[in-house]
């Protein structure tokens, strides 16, 4: 078997994994694409990679940029004060352990609402401020996946450029 299909298998894993990871924080996420669109390029050695890493690789910057400012926008307007996300983050990854699949995104709403209940010592306004977060949390991931979306299209494009003129 030739060692760029044996490659281009292994950097599509990495790729779909990194794509998992935007949405499921436990795993690598936009890295583990810009790593894997790098690796690509170098297990290649022709122009086509190195084209597909320029694109993807500035792609996969502005989708992490992104998700930063909309989620700290978001925060900020709100007032949200970074221990709260601690807390959620915290009982998030509890209850990744605690609760398989769901409990990371389950612990981080509770321990982000029970922070926020601490700090505004009222149930209504602790969950409207625990929304707004988990809301921006989301938009920023929302965005920051689009961005690794265009990459990991902009590998497969590659890939059939490149296995096609072979």
């Amino acid at each position: 078997m030739d060692a760029h299909i044996i490659w281009t298998v292994i950097c599509g894993v990495a790729i779909l994994v990194g794509a998992a990871g935007v949405i499921i924080p436990v795993l690598p996420g936009s890295l583990l694409i810009g790593v894997s669109l790098l690796v690509w390029a170098l297990a290649l050695g022709e122009p086509v990679g190195w084209v597909v890493f320029g694109v993807g690789a500035p792609l996969l910057a502005a989708g992490m940029v992104s998700s930063a400012v909309l989620t700290g926008r978001a925060m900020k307007a709100r007032a949200i004060p970074g221990r709260s996300i601690v807390a959620g983050l915290v009982l998030g990854v509890a209850g990744f352990f605690v609760v398989p699949v769901v409990g990371l995104l389950l612990g981080f709403a509770v321990g982000l609402f029970l922070a926020e209940l601490a700090r505004h010592k009222s149930v209504k306004p602790a969950v409207s401020s625990s929304v707004a977060a988990l809301k921006a949390t989301g938009l920023g991931m929302l965005a920051e996946f689009g961005f690794a979306s265009l990459a990991a299209g902009t590998w497969a494009a590659g890939v059939l450029v490149y296995f096609l003129n072979r």
